[in-house]
């Protein structure tokens, strides 16, 4: 198996030998030696290299821990793809005309000599600790937050300081000596994820979004290759981060720098999996190094104050700042519906030179990921992305939704191994899933308390949600699959039993399962439920309970130890946080009830005479039109709530048709004024259309006729109810030819004395309007934490309150930003920020729509805490400020 992998020498000739033949692309130079004298070579790459120091560049540096081949493998099969490639490939001309490469192929040539001629597992340098002890860890001996520790033996033992060993002084001195690199890359294994670089806490920062789209576009051209998904994940909570690490070292100096963990073992099978490694890599790498002038100082500046004017239930309006430095540039909007995902053509949805967009045409309770940036004109040089802007689209009015989090009681795993331990699982740490050694078959378990979810709930979309965290322990390529599955919570007494959940019987099983090369770390998984999935949700509202089973492989090949995922639970140690639980996020409507309202009056209106009773329209003895006319005395539908008319019918019923020669239709039509005279009726405009026009043929087959309101109508009728107004309806018939004493008679009483024309109103009890906002916003510092206090607003409809923080904006939706809390309390911790850092909280009160409030928002710093006031925006038409307004 190692025969085929290059030894450090090896590699030194290659690059020798490519220097000479390249001498105007490539530059190779020792910037040190090792403890055993061994040169650390780094290679310069780039179009006329006598100049590569000029230029934003990318710093490549691999194989940093001894027993991590892929660095060393993948570093010289990308020089041979840049040189097999220029000057044929246009993509690499331009990348390595604007751009240079440095490459370290192996940072730590003693440790890998020595994992490859003798110790295949090591992972050190080969320093002599004097104690009998051999090595430091390289990636532990970098500055920033490094950590003293005297236990030599450890394979992260970080060294006896900072920079002692000479590999890191040498890559130390070299990026002190080099101000134009701009990303900086570690390619380690194993993992199949980007590590973003971190500055250990969880607030979000500047470069973050950077970050992550410059990973996600990396790991779209991996997919490309060999469809497999890498994940991208910033690392465990702030106590539990690395320490000393080269990432952390390279982003303290304002490189954008992330960590590659390639593969799923340390050293693979050459020929199938490392191939492929590499394979796959090249054009990712490729994308990173074109990308390095985009954060240099020849590319434009950052877009500013890129946040959320106002949304709906259809629309976003998004804003930013013009400066006068951006006249030679214009912006490009990119929109996502799922976090971490690549900002490419695809998603290319907007080119403007405003300072404005608005996104019309989105979907109702629906999550959407914007991000904004500069590109100029001239030298189509792109700027770093503003920081991104997220939002969650208001429902439409006859929607709801719920999300369903676990208790945490009722989330946890089960191993096969663990016995009566099944029960310290649960609500602790994380979910493993799969199969390893030393637990056996473990199964997640989530057991969702639905009693809160109405019982005539009809669900419309529900969408389950996991946070993947961890995949080092699924170390076999290409072997085994991860599902949920529905069980029947009456075949199970005790969800701590792994024999219980082992041998249940799936009711049915979400959506597509995931393969093992698709499992991903630090991107959310999302199952769209079909709508069989949502039918048997919908079974299990009658009993209260949703209970989910998490599985995968239930084996292992032979000479395997492990094939097991993690997954975040939002409690523990290891947790996230509570916006990492496992969630169920459903949009449903409500049964309407149904009323339906006789005629209050009705009337025939011709130029002679306004006659009160009988209901005809047509043309009369000079052709003038005769037009019928309803009044409907909408009731009060609700004495405690909202109404929302999710459907309305007129029903018509023709008793005689007279005089017709020719066809004749009719439209009925909703009036604002209720003057019966002859000259107003006439001159009246229609505002609302009722269904489609009925002929006079229709009528004599059909003399039963329904016009329904569409949705513009059914607002007019619902705007009638709220302000307790009638609603009036003409009815008026048209003719291509002149036509004189032709009409029809409408039906306006049957003989068991019901009165016709029926108006039937299906509608919901829904509150339209937000709460008010929280009052007496706060902050102060208790234990060095920030806490955040507030008066809620007294009203019978208010459910609860969410705080959420963002470090860039006033977030004006509640999901642009961190959650931080949601509940009934009055105050609450912020307990994973980072009080030094200036940043803004917004509190929101909800209902049980939910409907969010306009938010109670302050901008924190140690300094000072200061309210923010909003601008009102500017509606986009008339309907939009009227229900601004309330009506």
């Amino acid at each position: 198996m190692k025969k085929r992998y290059l030894s450090y020498q090896d590699t030194i000739d290659f690059l020798t030998e490519a220097m000479a033949k390249y001498p105007d692309l490539i530059r190779l130079q020792s910037i040190g030696d090792t403890h055993e004298g061994r040169p650390i070579m780094m290679v310069t790459i780039s179009q006329d290299v006598a100049y590569a120091d000029l230029k934003p560049a990318l710093l490549y540096t691999g194989t940093i821990h001894a027993r991590e081949w892929i660095g060393i493998e993948l570093a010289v099969n990308f020089i041979q793809y840049l040189l097999d490639n220029y000057p044929s490939n246009p993509e690499v001309v331009e990348a390595l005309t604007r751009n240079t490469m440095y490459i370290v192929p192996c940072l730590n040539p003693d440790g890998f000599e020595y994992s490859r001629n003798h110790f295949s597992f090591w992972r050190k340098n080969r320093r002599d600790n004097g104690d009998g002890t051999f090595g430091v860890d390289l990636n532990r001996n970098f500055s920033v937050n490094f950590r003293q520790s005297n236990n030599t033996q450890s394979n992260i033992y970080g060294g006896p300081a900072a920079f002692s060993e000479p590999e890191t002084q040498a890559i130390k001195q070299f990026v002190e000596q080099h101000n134009n690199i701009k990303i900086a890359l570690d390619y380690h294994s194993q993992g199949n994820v980007f590590f973003p670089a971190h500055k250990f806490n969880h607030e979000a920062e500047i470069e973050g979004t950077d970050l992550n789209i410059m990973c996600a576009n990396m790991a779209k051209e991996i997919h490309k290759v060999t469809r497999r998904k890498y994940g991208i994940h910033r690392g465990k909570p702030p106590a539990n981060l690395i320490h000393g690490s080269g990432r952390e070292y390279y982003y303290d100096r304002g490189i954008l720098a992330a960590v590659v963990e390639v593969g799923s073992r340390n050293i693979p099978d050459y020929l199938v999996n490392m191939s492929q490694s590499v394979d796959e890599n090249i054009p990712a790498l490729l994308y990173a190094l074109g990308t390095a002038i985009n954060y240099s100082e020849l590319a434009p500046k950052r877009p500013e104050n890129f946040t959320v004017r106002d949304y709906s239930a259809n629309h976003v309006e998004l804003v930013w700042d013009h400066n006068p430095e951006d006249e030679g540039c214009y912006y490009q909007i990119y929109r996502n519906e799922a976090a971490k995902d690549p900002c490419t053509r695809d998603n290319l949805i907007a080119i403007t030179s405003q300072s404005e967009y608005t996104d019309k045409q989105i979907k109702s309770g629906h999550r959407y990921y914007y991000n904004l940036r500069k590109v100029n004109r001239v030298s189509r040089i792109t700027s770093p992305f503003a920081p991104e802007v997220k939002i969650k689209t208001n429902l439409e009015k006859d929607e709801f939704s719920y999300t369903l989090f676990p208790a945490p009681e009722k989330v946890g795993y089960v191993g096969e191994f663990a016995g009566t331990q099944n029960s310290e699982h649960f609500g602790l740490n994380s979910l493993f899933i799969g199969v390893n050694k030393t637990k056996g078959v473990c199964y997640g378990v989530i057991d969702y308390d639905m009693s809160k979810i109405p019982t005539d709930a009809q669900i419309k979309d529900a969408v389950f949600s996991l946070y993947p965290m961890n995949r080092v322990g699924a170390k076999i390529e290409n072997y085994g699959e991860w599902s949920v599955s529905i069980l029947n919570p009456d075949d199970i007494s005790d969800i701590t039993n792994f024999e219980q959940i082992h041998h249940a019987v799936a009711l049915q099983t979400l959506g597509n399962a995931i393969d093992s090369d698709q499992l991903t770390q630090g991107i959310w998984k999302n199952w769209s439920l079909s709508a069989l999935e949502k039918q048997l949700i919908q079974d299990q509202l009658e009993k209260g309970r949703l209970l989910l089973r998490l599985q995968g492989p239930d084996s292992l090949p032979q000479g395997q130890d492990s094939q097991m995922m993690q997954f975040d639970i939002g409690y523990g140690r290891f947790g996230g946080g509570i916006h990492y639980r496992p969630n169920l996020d459903i949009i449903y409507h409500r049964r309407s009830q149904v009323l339906t309202c006789n005629a209050t009056v009705c009337h025939t209106v011709s130029q002679q005479e306004v006659i009160e009773g009988p209901l005809q329209s047509g043309f009369d003895n000079d052709g003038e039109r005769i037009f019928g006319h309803i009044e409907f005395a909408l009731p009060k539908l609700s004495e405690r709530t909202d109404v929302v008319i999710t459907n309305a019918y007129l029903v018509l019923e023709s008793t005689a048709i007279n005089g017709v020669s020719q066809p004749m239709r009719f439209t009925v039509g909703m009036v604002d004024n209720d003057e019966l005279d002859y000259a107003s009726i006439k001159a009246s405009e229609l505002i609302e259309y009722l269904g489609y026009e009925v002929s006079s043929q229709e009528l004599a087959k059909t003399a039963r006729q329904t016009f329904t309101f569409d949705s513009s109508a059914r607002q007019h009728l619902e705007d009638l109810h709220d302000e307790g107004k009638s609603a009036n309806l003409i009815i008026r018939a048209t003719s291509a030819s002149r036509q004189q004493d032709a009409k029809v008679q409408w039906k306006t009483r049957d003989n068991d004395g019901i009165v016709y024309p029926q108006l039937v109103i299906e509608y919901i009890e829904r509150r339209k309007q937000p709460l008010a906002t929280p009052e007496n916003l706060q902050a102060t510092i208790e234990d060095n934490l920030v806490k955040l206090s507030w008066n809620n607003p007294d009203s019978q409809d208010w459910v609860g309150t969410y705080v959420v923080r963002n470090n860039f904006h006033p977030p004006r939706s509640p999901f642009d930003g961190v959650k931080l809390y949601a509940g009934k309390d009055g105050y609450t911790l912020d307990r994973f920020g980072n009080i030094n850092i200036p940043k803004y909280y917004s509190v929101f009160s909800f209902d049980n729509v939910p409907n969010y409030s306009i938010p109670a928002t302050l901008r924190f710093c140690t300094d000072s805490v200061t309210p923010v006031i909003y601008d009102e925006f500017e509606s986009q038409d008339e309907e939009d400020q009227r229900h601004r307004e309330g009506d």
